[in-house]
C-alpha cells in the first residue's frame, strides 16, 4: 500500500500533543478534550469547523525537536499499517511562529522521517512541501519553492500548493510553478476540490503530475475524459471530502465513476487525525460503500506506485 496525499498538521498523536503539553506545563485539557479539538465531529457541517481542527496540532510544530518527533512518529505510524511507501506533505512557513525558520522546520522534518526509515526499513518516506494560497505570501511561497530546489532528492521529493482554493484562484500562481519547472522540481496541486474543473484545467496547464484530490474533475467530462487519455493521478481522500462537504453525502462521492472511466485514481487518508481515517479506513469504504474489488483496490495501488514521487 501507498499513500501520496497525507498532512503532518493533520495526522498528530493526540497522545503526544497531551504528553508535550505536561512537558511544558501547558494547560489545554483532558485527552479526551484534547482530541474533540483535534478530530471533526461526525455532523462536520462546514469547512471551515473542519479547519478550525488545524490550530492545536500547529502549535506543536514550531521547534524542531517536536517537529522531528512528530514527523518520526508519523513515519512509524504508516509502517505499523503496513505501507511500504508515504508521502507526507507540509507547508514549512506554518512552522516559523516562534522563530524556527523554513529551512530549519524541512531539515527538522527530514530528520523525523529518516528516523523512521532507519527503525522500519520495511518503508520508504518521502516530504513534499506545500505552498500556501493567499494574497500576501508570495516571498514565502517562493522560498519554500528554493527549499525544495535545494533539498530535492531522496526525501524530499516535490512541491505542492495547498490552501483555500475557493478564495484564491489557481491561475494566480502562474509564476510560481513557472519557477518551478525552470527548477525541475516536480510537483502536484490541490485542485477540484473547494473549486470546479478550472482548477484542475489550471494546474494541469501549469505542469502539474498529479492532482490533489481533484473529484470536482466529474463536473467536466472533457476533462474526466483527459485524464483518462493522459494518465493524470488523482489523489482522492474520500473521508476528508465528506467531512468538508465537498459531497453533502458521502454516498454521492464520484470515485468510483471517476475510476470506471479510465482515471488514475488513488486512495488516500488526507489528514489521519483531523479526519479520524488511514489508509486502511479508506480502503475499506471503497471496498464496503462503492463496491470496489480487491482486483480494483490493486490496481488504484499500482496507480500509486506509478505516480510516486520516489521510485
Amino acid at each position: 500500500m501507498r499513500e501520496l496525499h497525507l498532512h503532518l498538521d493533520g495526522s498528530l498523536r493526540p497522545e503526544t500533543v497531551e504528553e508535550l503539553a505536561k512537558e511544558k506545563n501547558i494547560k489545554i485539557g483532558t485527552l479526551e478534550e484534547i482530541k474533540d479539538k483535534m478530530i471533526v465531529p461526525e455532523d462536520c457541517d462546514s469547512l471551515n469547523e473542519y479547519l478550525e481542527r488545524f490550530a492545536l496540532p500547529l502549535e506543536f510544530l514550531q521547534n524542531k525537536e517536536w517537529m522531528e518527533r512528530i514527523a518520526f512518529e508519523l513515519g512509524e505510524d504508516l509502517a505499523k499499517m503496513g505501507l511500504e511507501y508515504g508521502e507526507i506533505r507540509f507547508a514549512p512557513q506554518l512552522h516559523t511562529q516562534e522563530g524556527m525558520s523554513q529551512r530549519e522546520a524541512v531539515e527538522a522534518a527530514i530528520s523525523g522521517v529518516k528516523k523512521a526509515m532507519e527503525t522500519y526499513p520495511s518503508i520508504r518516506l518521502g516530504l513534499i512541501l506545500c505552498a500556501m494560497r493567499g494574497d500576501s505570501n508570495e516571498k514565502e511561497n517562493f522560498e519554500t519553492l528554493e527549499i525544495a530546489a535545494e533539498m530535492l532528492g531522496d526525501v524530499v521529493c516535490a512541491f505542492d500548493l495547498a490552501g483555500a482554493e475557493a478564495l484564491f484562484p489557481t491561475e494566480n500562481f502562474e509564476n510560481l510553478f513557472a519557477k518551478a519547472k525552470e527548477l525541475k522540481v516536480p510537483f502536484t496541486i490541490h485542485a477540484g476540490e473547494a473549486a470546479g474543473p478550472e482548477s484542475v484545467w489550471k494546474a494541469l496547464e501549469f505542469g502539474a503530475k498529479r492532482i490533489g484530490h481533484g473529484v470536482r474533475s466529474i463536473e467536466d467530462d472533457k476533462l474526466v475524459e483527459y485524464l483518462a487519455e493522459k494518465k493524470i493521478p488523482l489523489e482522492v481522500c474520500i473521508v476528508s471530502n465528506g467531512d468538508t462537504k465537498l459531497v453533502e453525502d458521502l454516498k454521492d462521492h464520484p470515485v468510483k465513476e471517476l475510476f470506471d472511466r479510465g482515471v488514475r485514481v488513488t486512495l488516500n487518508s488526507d489528514n489521519n487525525t483531523v479526519s479520524n481515517t488511514n489508509l486502511l479506513k479508506e480502503r475499506k469504504i471503497a471496498k464496503e460503500r462503492f463496491g470496489f474489488s480487491e482486483e480494483e483496490l490493486k490496481q488504484m495501488d499500482d496507480y500509486a506506485k506509478e505516480a510516486s514521487f520516489l521510485q
